[in-house]
């Protein structure tokens, strides 16, 4: 139904089932360490990792529209941030995610400083050249990483299981939802979007490009370095083969079939990344006919490339235009049609799309 002032107000029934179906899907997603295999626990870690770097991506992607295919590199460096703090100066285990968080800030600094002025191809060389550089020279730096043996990064006493690791991930999604919510609604964050749009329209409104564009950076390495403390804690031991160009790759198809710029859509495309190689083994070792027969994990980058086109040519705002209506309709708005199926409260007599 339509407010007064013309926004549209759920009726109790429609605030009853949304709130029904959240907290639904909220139990669903607690639910998930102890519904599953002890074997695939550490898949939803990694699920939380991917949805945290594809919150971040969304930051230079989806609201400034800058192209990072270095993104591998922010989260090594997070990474073997934490593993060094945690394994060779003994620190507590959080506090290696604050210096993972300020070594990411730092690259993001860095290359954001370099990249100010350059944009499409030429800030997507850069940052190719960037990732390139970290994972053949700084991620084999022995006595930051570990070299070849890889650098350690053990988890508390209390999180040792990997069940209660796993909340603590979800824990840390749900901070960093909290945190991009935050962020768009500020004026930085609103300045940050601008940018998306036409450079010098928003310079005409008097916004600082290189500012508001390297803050960008900086926000997006805050929470790939975050990203990069989780990886490095999953498996106990992070080495440098772990961050290649392709992941870089990987994070970049994530974010676009998502649906860049929606921070629901991006995080679930991160998830669907991150488990798609398990379902396409699951798939062939379960499912004895064709096509099932011939799929295996390592299908994962054609895969990949097919939900790509399939984005692009019928839905490019990905995931989240597939979910358009639901997602509106979770967040308090109408459903499809839902405006006209209430009454106006207050007078009103139309409704607001």
């Amino acid at each position: 139904m339509l407010a007064s002032s013309g926004r549209f107000v759920p009726s109790p029934q429609g605030r009853i089932a949304r709130f029904g179906v959240l907290g639904l899907l909220i139990v669903l997603v607690l639910a998930m360490p102890q519904l599953i295999p002890e074997v695939y626990t550490n898949i939803l870690s990694r699920a939380a990792v991917y949805a945290v770097v594809a919150l971040s991506m969304n930051i230079l992607v989806g609201y400034t529209g800058q192209v990072s295919l270095g993104h591998s590199a922010f989260l090594g460096v997070g990474a073997f941030a934490s593993g060094y703090t945690i394994t060779e100066l003994h620190l507590p285990f959080l506090f290696g995610f604050l210096v993972a968080a300020l070594t990411g800030a730092l690259a993001a600094v860095l290359l954001g400083l370099v990249a100010l002025r350059l944009a499409g191809l030429y800030l997507a060389l850069v940052t190719i050249a960037y990732g390139q550089f970290a994972q053949e020279t700084i991620f084999n730096i022995r006595e930051i990483t570990g070299g070849g043996a890889g650098m350690g990064a053990a988890r508390p006493e209390l999180l040792r299981d990997n069940a209660r690791y796993a909340y603590f991930c979800f824990l840390i999604v749900a901070l960093v939802l909290a945190f991009d919510w935050r962020l768009t609604a500020t004026r930085a964050g609103r300045a940050i979007q601008a940018l998306r749009d036409d450079e010098r329209v928003a310079a005409s409104w008097g916004i600082d490009i290189a500012r508001y564009k390297l803050l960008a950076f900086v926000a997006s390495g805050v929470l790939c370095g975050i990203a990069g403390a989780m990886f490095a804690s999953i498996e106990e031991i992070v080495s440098p083969q772990d961050f290649g160009f392709s992941l870089s790759l990987t994070f970049l198809l994530m974010t676009v079939v998502g649906g860049a710029g929606n921070r629901w859509g991006v995080a679930q495309g991160g998830i669907l990344f991150a488990v798609l190689p398990t379902l396409l083994e699951r798939a062939h070792e379960n499912f004895h006919v064709f096509p099932f027969t011939l799929i295996r994990a390592t299908w994962e980058p054609a895969i990949a490339a097919v939900l790509l086109l399939l984005t692009l040519i019928f839905y490019p705002g990905g995931i989240a235009q597939q979910q358009a209506h639901l997602l509106r309709w979770l967040s308090f708005g109408p459903f499809k049609g839902e405006h006209h199926d209430e009454k106006p409260r207050g007078g009103a007599v139309g409704a607001r799309p």
